[in-house]
């Protein structure tokens, strides 16, 4: 009979694989920012939050706070990589007031993890202080995680459009809360519970707001194109006309 540790290691090594999708899913997305040169009306919430994340969840799966958490550790440090690598596209692309946003969340962001490690190790002298110190903060900024497209939420409902939602991310999202939510509940882990129970609601409702817009997007994404195809008609009427002024004399 196979032991609820073998099954729990499991479904930590898939979770692992579907967060690593979930972390990799903006790769199109940042694609499109390094073609334009533009990082356009994309939020930086989502990946500044993630990469919050990521570092918690290193610190809390760590061996002096909570031991045997080496799956944690391996996907949330990996996630950190990526994550950096994001935020450091988005300075490069960005500019002005976005840019100093984001440079002071990061900042604030790598002073806040040293300034709880460095307490964390200090003052609570067992793996259960440590834990739920750390757990509860992890839930905190779990939650914050999967809750930053809420921005991006308030704008598809106020646009009627989907674009700059991106379809993958949801669906890596609804798949990774649910593995992980899967994990903690064999042998019951309240901390990773919540956030990811959380997860799945809202990647649920991403979803909803893509099939009621999707239809509308196309038609925004449509009526853009006809927009600057007669745009483009114009000024080669434009230029054709200059032109023959210029070959009569005029």
């Amino acid at each position: 009979m196979i032991s609820p540790d073998t099954i729990r290691t499991a479904i930590g090594v898939i979770g692992n694989g579907t967060a690593l999708v979930l972390f990799l899913s903006p790769v199109p997305t940042f694609i499109r920012i390094w073609k334009k040169g533009s990082v356009e009306q994309y939020s930086p919430i989502p990946y500044v939050a993630t990469l919050l994340n990521c570092m918690m969840w290193v610190l809390y799966g760590l061996p002096a706070v909570h031991p045997h958490s080496m799956l944690v550790i391996t996907i949330n440090g990996t996630g950190m990589a990526i994550q950096l690598t994001y935020v450091t596209l988005f300075l490069l692309f960005s500019a002005g007031a976005v840019r100093r946003k984001v440079v002071l969340l990061l900042a604030a962001e790598v002073a806040f993890v040293g300034a709880v490690a460095a307490l964390v190790l200090s003052l609570a002298h067992t793996h259960d202080r440590r834990s739920m110190v750390v757990g509860i903060l992890c839930v905190l900024f779990g939650t914050g995680m999967y809750a930053a497209p809420l921005s991006v939420m308030k704008m598809v409902i106020q646009t009627k459009s989907v674009e700059y939602m991106p379809l993958f991310l949801s669906l890596a999202s609804l798949v990774n809360g649910i593995c992980w939510t899967a994990y903690a509940l064999i042998r019951f882990d309240l901390y990773i519970t919540i956030p990811n129970g959380l997860g799945v609601l809202f990647a649920v409702a991403q979803l909803v707001l893509y099939a009621i817009y999707y239809k509308s997007t196309q038609e925004i994404v449509e009526a853009r194109k006809r927009k600057a195809e007669q745009v483009a008609m114009t000024e080669v009427v434009i230029d054709g006309g200059k032109t023959n002024n210029h070959a009569s004399g005029y």
